[in-house]
């Protein structure tokens, strides 16, 4: 598993390139077929290279998908620089609105209900909440980050889960107004 703490890798330009090929291939396979249904024979074709070369990179699909939804949750908060941002109810705010639309979109182009999907997705997106807050709550000098840290991770994930689920859900913008100070006391 990839930590945000680590140095980006020296890759050689033809070793991104067999990555890049393998993870559309992927997220092609994802939206049409669904997690479960996907082979490692299925990404090989659709990427046009070898099993060998697969495993070369990956040793299963489950390795892929867990690297591909890291990535993918880490550009959305690097897009809204929460990365490297402090602790503020404005930045507490524009995290559970990236939750939310991640875990939204997640679902819409994914077959949802894929337990070892759904378990992936909530294990990497959780992890990096998690990791974040962590970090917001050292900067402030906070006694037990961790403790805190987790419980709004878990907070968070389970309010944004079960708002992508909603048949009827209200405006993401008004359900973050909602959740906003259930999360927020919770890191005072």
């Amino acid at each position: 598993m990839l930590s945000t703490a680590t140095a980006p890798e020296k890759l050689d330009p033809r070793v991104k390139r067999t990555r890049s090929l393998i993870q559309q291939a992927f997220s092609e396979l994802l939206a049409e077929k669904g997690f479960g249904a996907i082979t490692v024979q299925d990404i090989t074709e659709r990427a046009g290279i070898h099993r060998a070369t697969f495993y070369a990179h990956y040793p299963d699909k489950f390795a892929l998908l867990e690297e591909t939804l890291r990535s993918a949750f880490r550009a959305e908060l690097e897009k809204r620089t929460l990365s490297a941002c402090h602790y503020s109810e404005d930045n507490l705010r524009a995290l559970i609105l990236t939750v939310c639309e991640f875990i939204a979109r997640s679902n819409e182009h994914c077959k949802a209900g894929e337990q070892p999907f759904d378990s992936l997705v909530e294990n990497q997106v959780r992890q990096q909440i998690q990791e974040l807050i962590e970090l917001w709550l050292r900067q402030r000098g906070a006694a037990d980050p961790g403790t805190a840290a987790t419980a709004a991770a878990w907070a968070i994930y389970g309010l944004a889960e079960s708002w992508s689920r909603q048949k009827n859900r209200p405006p993401v913008e008004a359900f973050v107004e909602q959740v906003l100070p259930l999360v927020k006391m919770n890191l005072q």
